[in-house]
């Protein structure tokens, strides 16, 4: 069978979304950012008569800030993310059910993280906000040399392989949080990213359909990228080290793992020489 056009291909999906998206809508959880930020904890920085942060005010220890600020900045880069999605599939268009709920969603796990650590005064508020300002600058696969040769199952892969890594960081952080309005927290959004995870494994699935041969190329393709949570976080050697076990041999066997689940691939047949090796070196990786 001949491969699809990148049109053709976008025309099949797109005859998923309602369902995938009427799915995801009956599974996601709604809630408030708001109602998960200890308020009452909150006071004025100098700019407004208070005291400024001290690093003697801190109650996280080093490796659950280190965590907390690489998750934060992740989801800071909130706009980069979108933009990679939109490339294919704009949210103008139909696909706002994909791109535009997924945006929305993914929005309020910046916004209740960074309230929480600075109402608590977890971390250094100035040097987080300067943080963001670089980080979301520079961006997510912000060249032609990274945005351009992605085709829409690239990018369906990638965001697939995103959200479980989220899932699975999270998982880890928790461990170290020590403040159960904390972990509520992480909770809420780990829930979120597990079902988009999902959602986005349901559109891989769709393409399976479409074109088996690209699908499970891309897959391949995205599995293969080493691109831990933090990875491209400018100055950020010190906290790296401190959170370079998150994401492991044990982790990377769950994300592939999970991805072959979401497309059947034990039971995938008739596939080119290519696409059979892809699926062979994706079901090595999820067995470990």
């Amino acid at each position: 069978m001949n491969a699809l056009t990148e049109d053709d291909l976008i025309i099949a999906l797109e005859k998923a979304l309602p369902e995938i998206a009427e799915d995801h809508q009956a599974a996601a959880t709604p809630w408030n950012p708001h109602d998960w930020v200890p308020w009452d904890d909150g006071r004025n920085f100098a700019f407004l008569g208070g005291d400024d942060f001290d690093p003697s005010q801190a109650t996280l220890s080093d490796e659950a800030r280190a965590g907390l600020l690489a998750l934060l900045l992740t989801k800071d880069n909130l706009p980069s993310y979108h933009r990679v999605l939109a490339k294919h599939f704009p949210a103008f268009s139909d696909w706002r059910q994909l791109v535009g709920v997924w945006t929305a969603e993914d929005n309020r796990h910046a916004i209740v993280l960074r309230d929480y650590l600075v109402v608590r005064r977890a971390i250094d508020p100035v040097d987080a906000e300067e943080r963001r300002r670089i980080h979301v600058t520079q961006g997510y696969r912000q060249t032609p040399e990274q945005v351009e040769p992605l085709s829409p199952l690239d990018v369906l892969a990638l965001m697939a392989v995103h959200e479980n890594q989220c899932v699975h960081f999270i998982a880890t952080l928790k461990a170290v949080a020590n403040d159960e309005v904390l972990e509520e927290i992480l909770t809420k959004i780990a829930a979120d990213d597990q079902q988009q995870a999902v959602t986005f494994g349901a559109f891989l699935n769709a393409g399976l359909v479409a074109d088996q041969d690209a699908t499970v190329l891309a897959i391949d393709r995205a599995l293969a990228i080493d691109e831990p949570i933090g990875h491209d976080i400018d100055d950020f050697e010190a906290e790296r080290a401190l959170i370079a076990h998150y994401e492991n041999a044990e982790t990377k066997t769950a994300i592939a793992a999970a991805l072959a689940d979401a497309v059947k691939l034990e039971s995938v047949a008739g596939l080119s020489d290519e696409a059979e090796a892809a699926r062979r070196r994706i079901l090595e990786r999820a067995r470990g």
